[in-house]
Protein backbone atom coordinates (compact mmCIF):
# COMPACT_ATOMS: atom_id res chain seq x y z
CA UNK A 1 0.00 0.00 0.00
CA UNK A 2 2.78 2.52 -1.45
CA UNK A 3 1.76 6.25 -2.34
CA UNK A 4 2.84 8.29 -4.72
CA UNK A 5 5.17 9.60 -2.74
CA UNK A 6 6.69 6.31 -1.42
CA UNK A 7 7.08 5.21 -5.00
CA UNK A 8 8.87 8.01 -6.22
CA UNK A 9 11.63 7.77 -2.88
CA UNK A 10 12.01 4.19 -3.84
CA UNK A 11 12.17 4.51 -7.22
CA UNK A 12 14.65 7.54 -6.62
CA UNK A 13 16.91 5.58 -4.09
CA UNK A 14 17.05 2.30 -6.65
CA UNK A 15 17.87 4.22 -9.49
CA UNK A 16 20.56 5.94 -7.13
CA UNK A 17 21.94 2.83 -6.33
CA UNK A 18 22.25 1.11 -9.91
CA UNK A 19 23.28 4.57 -10.85
CA UNK A 20 26.34 3.94 -8.46
CA UNK A 21 26.91 0.51 -9.05
CA UNK A 22 27.28 1.01 -12.73
CA UNK A 23 30.13 3.77 -12.09
CA UNK A 24 31.95 1.74 -9.36
CA UNK A 25 32.16 -1.21 -11.19
CA UNK A 26 33.31 1.02 -14.90
CA UNK A 27 35.28 3.11 -12.87
CA UNK A 28 39.58 3.09 -13.27
CA UNK A 29 40.46 1.88 -9.85
CA UNK A 30 41.80 -1.51 -8.21
CA UNK A 31 39.60 -4.08 -7.54
CA UNK A 32 39.34 -3.78 -4.10
CA UNK A 33 38.86 -0.65 -4.29
CA UNK A 34 35.80 -0.94 -6.28
CA UNK A 35 34.45 -3.48 -3.93
CA UNK A 36 34.96 -1.79 -0.81
CA UNK A 37 32.99 1.66 -2.48
CA UNK A 38 30.68 -0.86 -3.78
CA UNK A 39 29.83 -2.38 -0.45
CA UNK A 40 29.62 1.12 1.25
CA UNK A 41 26.93 2.17 -0.82
CA UNK A 42 24.92 -1.24 -0.67
CA UNK A 43 25.44 -0.26 3.03
CA UNK A 44 24.13 2.51 2.76
CA UNK A 45 21.07 1.98 0.65
CA UNK A 46 20.45 -1.03 2.72
CA UNK A 47 20.53 1.79 6.06
CA UNK A 48 18.13 3.99 3.79
CA UNK A 49 15.58 1.39 2.96
CA UNK A 50 15.46 0.28 6.26
CA UNK A 51 14.28 4.22 7.76
CA UNK A 52 11.97 4.41 4.99
CA UNK A 53 10.87 0.88 6.01
CA UNK A 54 10.97 2.04 10.00
CA UNK A 55 8.81 5.56 8.96
CA UNK A 56 5.99 3.85 6.78
CA UNK A 57 5.34 1.39 9.84
CA UNK A 58 5.06 4.36 12.34
CA UNK A 59 3.04 5.45 10.17
CA UNK A 60 0.61 2.43 9.90
CA UNK A 61 0.71 2.07 13.41
CA UNK A 62 -0.21 5.63 13.81
CA UNK A 63 -3.21 4.88 11.29
CA UNK A 64 -4.11 2.12 12.67
CA UNK A 65 -4.43 3.45 16.49
CA UNK A 66 -6.66 6.21 14.58
CA UNK A 67 -9.15 3.47 13.27
CA UNK A 68 -9.32 1.83 16.59
CA UNK A 69 -10.09 4.77 18.25
CA UNK A 70 -12.53 5.78 15.84
CA UNK A 71 -14.19 2.39 15.85
CA UNK A 72 -14.01 2.37 19.68
CA UNK A 73 -15.68 6.08 19.72
CA UNK A 74 -18.47 4.93 16.77
CA UNK A 75 -19.28 1.76 19.01
CA UNK A 76 -19.94 3.93 22.15
CA UNK A 77 -22.25 6.59 19.84
CA UNK A 78 -24.38 3.40 18.86
CA UNK A 79 -24.55 2.10 22.63
CA UNK A 80 -25.28 5.37 24.31
CA UNK A 81 -28.20 5.97 21.01
CA UNK A 82 -29.24 1.87 22.79
CA UNK A 83 -29.56 3.02 25.88
CA UNK A 84 -31.35 6.34 25.45
CA UNK A 85 -33.79 4.41 23.37
CA UNK A 86 -34.60 1.44 25.82
CA UNK A 87 -35.02 4.31 28.20
CA UNK A 88 -37.46 6.35 26.43
CA UNK A 89 -39.29 2.90 25.34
Amino acid sequence: MMNDGSKVIVALITGLAAGTALGLLFAPDKGADTRDRLAESLNNLGESIKNRASDEIENLSGYKDKVIDNIKSKAKDVENEYLDDTEHA
